[in-house]
């Protein structure tokens, strides 16, 4: 139950490409950039933006936030693979299926090249 998600970036053509790639990889579209110079990304129903900071101060990731997008696991294979190989890096364990509190998860996370903390989740079948 949110309308959007959006983080900063101190470079939005760097960002652009990362962002591109990781919704390509999970069967998005690349970004529509509006007057402002941010970056639109519309995907089932659900809008994520990429902005430079309004206040004109640098963009910073919020330590302890995740953005998490849902997809399969095998979209979630191709977005790490895409976010890796377009500016990302590969943080905590490598994508596969977690256990915990009754649920399997099968999860892959990435930082954008701002530092922004993603995640790839598909809840697996009980």
């Amino acid at each position: 139950m949110f309308s959007h998600m959006m983080v900063g970036s101190n470079d939005i053509d760097r960002s652009k490409k990362f962002y591109d790639a990781t919704f390509i990889a999970m069967g998005g579209r690349p970004a529509r950039k509006d007057d402002k110079g941010r970056l639109i990304y519309a995907y089932n129903g659900s809008m994520f933006l990429v902005t430079p900071p309004i206040d004109g101060q640098p963009a910073t990731h919020g330590n302890g936030c995740t953005i998490g997008f849902a997809m399969t696991p095998e979209q979630a294979d191709a977005w790490h693979q895409a976010g890796v190989a377009n500016g990302g890096t590969a943080i905590e364990d490598p994508p596969g299926v977690r256990s915990g509190s009754g649920m399997d998860l099968y999860l892959a996370y990435l930082r954008d090249p701002d530092g922004n903390k993603l995640c790839a989740l598909h809840r697996m079948p009980a």
